[in-house]
């Protein structure tokens, strides 16, 4: 990999100039200061005029004095007489007493030294209104934002007030600053620290390192992060069935449970931190249900939205960027408790693959159009369209079909290029390095991004301590990245932990059994027993990964308390190791960390993007994508049912959806309107066909049905496609 081109000198701060200036400096003379530049002069005026005050006045006479003889001979041009012309005038012959004439002689040089004294200040006044201005405008600034009329901002130490009226030091040791406009809430001015570019400044992947975060279990509950919220109903295995015991609660505020948690659990302060520990992104998932749901799904629908919106602006108020993922999508892709439903694969698989793959597709298109507006698109310059799909029950070539045709999707709202809308992530999908399915895939399509989840925690390990053989076995999974890198383009390690055990309550999900460690885990759930040396391997063990990863999100920033007070899975917080020692303080100093454990350890990718990958020449559509029609050639656990063309689908005639942004008023009380950078909600959203009976779309593997509920299936742009005779596998 190429060498980290943000890096400092050593890790020690450096505080610039303009932080260690502690008091102005004034030019201005004060009376009694020693100034006399201000006293009454005691020389005579310019007049002629003896002086109003000082001495008494003397008696004088005049000498007239003769003109050389060389000026009287001078020759006559018939101008003013020479001796005229150069006359002096009469010197005063003074026969006042010594003692009077001794007192003149002390003014006349006191003068002289006023004069000075007037001149020497004068010129550190002229010196001053230099360099002062030259200081406050020119050095200063480099270390503060531009200053604007009714902008509040701040750097470390400064004061935040949070919307609740409460306020927090900001703490950035590293040059960043926080940014607040009231009259434009828009304002991308922001910069999380120094070395990292502004929101409103372009990001360069070959360059600039991604050192981000997830805000896992906020808006996608999981068991392991929100382990409180699944103790109080122990038959909540998932988000699902959480959701419905909760409605089965009213006595306990119902579903209004779940918006306790959006409104509590991250807070703008949660974001400051982040931003001050020296990242520089955040991943933030959601669940389709923050757009809608349908009928029988027992999420709390579009209640979440406005919640990730104001997530979204304390980003921007800190100059984080956002990767902003679709966590669960309906009929769920991976059958995990973070995918909506545990053990349902109803996305691309079984019956409702394709109806589900419908509604996904809209969602994606719903969130595309918002982040992609003017105000948006600086905050959020990343969108993974599906996360962890599980391909090995999909299908690498059905998965492939779906990428494509969310890509051109994607493309068909922004354009194709550099700055036209958000990086399209897609994931590796528990693939493995060995199949390569992704090495070659998509080539030339306009900004791409593949992204992976490397945990160590659920491979088999063969020790129960942090040693450097464990160490080394993070550093490989730099060799992974590279070459991706290499051979598909920009990659990202989309979550990570520093676990190497499945230890953790809820780690493995609610009532589960570890699947790979058979030691005691008690050790590891209870932090408070670890010592120094032991957070000191783990801090090696973090920087290793960060090294080998080079561009990554933590997963996650916070684990919540369990019922018994105590965070039970501490490996997984970034904000407890940063609290407690086995986090670094700046992620920077992950520089070289595999190469300190293994000397030969030399990175392969040479540091560089083709221009295509980065909405460059060359970036338009995926050259392979006829290769990967849409619909896909099968469907994979249909039964005896239809193949995809004439499996259930929905029908295009809802009212089109458009999601609300928070609405501002500036100063004046005025409304601030977003100006669209396109327009939104053009097209109807998908609906169930009037009078059809559609199988259970979570639960349609292999199941039978005799209506068909569909629609016609058009080729799509750019991709002038023949539907191909499909076949059941």
């Amino acid at each position: 990999m190429a060498a980290d081109r943000d890096l400092p000198p050593p890790y020690h701060i450096i505080h610039h100039l303009a932080e260690s200036s502690g008091a102005s400096t004034s030019s201005n003379s004060q009376p009694g200061d020693g100034n006399r530049s201000n006293d009454p002069l005691l020389s005579p005026p310019a007049n002629g005029q003896p002086p109003q005050q000082g001495y008494p006045r003397v008696g004088k006479r005049q000498i007239n004095v003769p003109l050389p003889p060389v000026l009287l001979s001078a020759p006559n041009d018939g101008g003013p007489s020479q001796e005229s012309q150069f006359s002096m005038p009469a010197r005063e012959y003074n026969d006042t007493p010594d003692f009077v004439i001794s007192i003149q002689k002390k003014r006349r040089c006191f003068s002289r030294r006023t004069w000075i004294v007037v001149g020497i200040v004068s010129f550190v006044i002229v010196a001053l209104s230099i360099v002062l201005p030259v200081y406050f405008v020119v050095v200063k600034r480099r270390s503060q934002p531009p200053a604007e009329a009714s902008v509040t901002r701040g750097g470390n130490g400064s004061q935040v007030t949070m919307e609740d009226g409460s306020q927090f030091a900001y703490s950035n040791p590293f040059g960043g600053y926080w940014i607040y406009d009231p009259d434009n809430p828009y304002n991308d001015g922001a910069q999380p620290n120094s070395w990292t570019p502004a929101l409103n400044s372009s990001w360069d992947f070959a360059n600039n390192r991604i050192r981000g975060v997830n805000l896992g279990g906020l808006f996608v509950l999981e068991p392991f992060i929100s382990p409180s919220l699944f103790q109080r109903y122990p038959g909540a295995i998932d988000e699902w069935s959480l959701s419905v015991a909760m409605s089965n609660d009213p006595q306990s505020s119902g579903l209004a449970q779940i918006e306790e948690h959006y409104k509590t659990f991250i807070t703008e302060k949660d974001i400051a931190e982040i931003a001050g520990a020296g990242l520089t992104w955040v991943r933030l998932a959601i669940g389709f249900w923050a757009i809608e749901t349908f009928p029988g799904e027992p999420f709390l629908a579009k209640t979440s939205w406005k919640y990730v919106v104001r997530v979204l602006q304390w980003c921007r108020k800190y100059g984080l960027r956002v990767n902003l993922v679709l966590n669960a999508v309906p009929g769920s892709q991976n059958g995990f408790n973070h995918g909506g439903k545990s053990g349902s694969h109803n996305f691309l698989g079984g019956v409702m693959g394709m109806a589900n793959a419908q509604r996904t597709l809209y969602y994606i298109r719903v969130l595309t159009e918002f982040i992609s507006q003017p105000e948006w698109v600086n905050v959020v310059p990343m969108l993974s369209i599906v996360n962890q799909p599980l391909s090995t029950w999909i299908g690498v070539d059905q998965l492939r079909s779906f990428y494509v045709e969310a890509h051109r999707t994607i493309r068909e709202i922004t354009g194709y290029g550099k700055g036209l809308g958000p990086y399209v992530a897609i994931d590796s999908a528990f693939t493995s390095a060995s199949t390569e399915v992704f090495d070659g895939f998509m080539n030339g399509a306009d900004r791409v991004v593949i992204q992976k989840h490397p945990f160590v925690a659920f491979l088999p390990v063969a020790t129960d301590s942090v040693t450097a053989g464990t160490v080394s076995q993070f550093c490989a999974l730099g060799r992974d990245m590279d070459q991706s890198r290499s051979n598909f383009g920009i990659t990202i390690a989309g979550e990570f932990s520093p676990a190497f055990l499945d230890c953790g309550l809820f780690v493995n999900g609610v009532n589960a059994t570890r699947r790979f460690y058979e030691g005691d885990c008690s050790f590891w759930d209870n932090y408070k027993q670890w010592g120094l040396i032991l957070k000191s391997s783990l801090s090696e063990l973090v920087l290793a990964q960060m090294d080998a990863l080079g561009d990554y999100f933590f997963f996650t920033w916070k684990i919540g308390e369990a019922t018994s007070g105590k965070i039970e899975a501490p490996l997984w917080s970034y904000r407890l190791g940063l609290q407690e020692g086995w986090i670094p303080d700046d992620p920077r100093k992950a520089a070289g960390a595999c190469k300190a454990v293994d000397g030969s350890y030399t990175p392969t990718w040479d540091g560089t993007y083709s221009a295509w990958m980065t909405g460059g020449d060359g970036a338009f559509v995926a050259t392979d994508a006829a290769q990967y029609p849409w619909p896909p050639a099968t469907i994979t656990n249909t039964g005896t049912a239809s193949p995809p063309v004439v499996l259930p689908t929905y029908t295009a005639t809802g009212s089109p959806i458009t999601l609300p942004a928070t609405t501002f008023t500036d100063t004046k009380g005025k409304a601030i309107v977003l100006s669209h950078g396109s327009p939104l909600g053009r097209v109807p959203a998908p609906t169930p066909v009037a009078g059809c009976d559609y199988p259970d779309a979570w639960d349609a593997i292999n199941a039978t049905f005799t209506q068909v509920c569909r629609r016609e299936f058009v080729p799509t742009e750019p991709y002038p496609l023949s539907i191909p005779t499909p076949t059941i596998p």
